[in-house]
């Protein structure tokens, strides 16, 4: 039985970090794809956990060696998946989510056409706003610059399985996993699952 590939998509800003962290607390059978990027750490991330960390320089030699599912430039610095990791887990029967752009879940769904998407909206472009000022990251060329992108992002909604809006986070929540819940009762998955429980009901 193979798992499920989750890709959960959303403009800078929307809250798809703080949902993807509750809903990993809440479901431990369901595993975050740790991707690769060239970019510096942020205070508080840590290496093989939030991203693996790494050159730009080696960043490029595992693209040109294909090692990637799929991989994006984002504000200067490159993303990307490992493919044959994800496979593994996969095949192995892993659930597994992906915290991608829209431009990562466009690679994806072309390679595991199966995949579940998902996109995360804010409840509108204030807040949005409100958020990215109250990080404390960035300056306001850079925030300006971000809001600009997630115009731009949500052009791209229409492409996802699913359309989530995270205002308030305890509802988002729900309503995600509701998402990841039903992926796990669809017919393919319980079939396999239950395949005794099911050859007894038919005797």
């Amino acid at each position: 039985m193979s798992g499920n590939l989750f890709v959960v998509s959303a403009p800078s800003g929307a809250g798809k970090t703080s949902l993807v962290t509750a809903l990993l607390a809440n479901n431990k059978g369901l595993s975050l794809s740790i991707s690769y990027t060239s970019r510096a750490p942020r205070p508080g991330e840590t290496d093989g956990k939030d991203y693996h960390f790494i050159s730009r320089e080696a960043f490029l030699g595992m693209k040109e060696h294909g090692d990637f599912l799929e991989s994006a430039e984002v504000y200067g610095n490159l993303y990307g998946t490992s493919q044959s990791w994800i496979e593994c887990e996969i095949n192995n029967g892993h659930d597994i989510l992906l915290e991608i752009d829209w431009q990562g879940a466009a690679q994806v769904r072309r390679i595991f056409s199966g995949c579940i998407s998902i996109f995360i909206l804010p409840p509108s472009l204030q807040a949005l706003e409100d958020r990215l000022n109250g990080r404390k990251q960035d300056s306001a060329e850079v925030i300006a610059r971000r809001i600009a992108s997630a115009r731009e992002d949500v052009t791209h909604v229409a492409e996802f399985d699913y359309v989530i809006i995270n205002d308030k986070l305890d509802v988002a929540l729900q309503h995600l996993e509701a998402v990841v819940v039903a992926a796990g009762l669809r017919r393919d998955r319980q079939l396999a699952r239950q395949h005794d429980l099911i050859n007894q009901l038919q005797k």
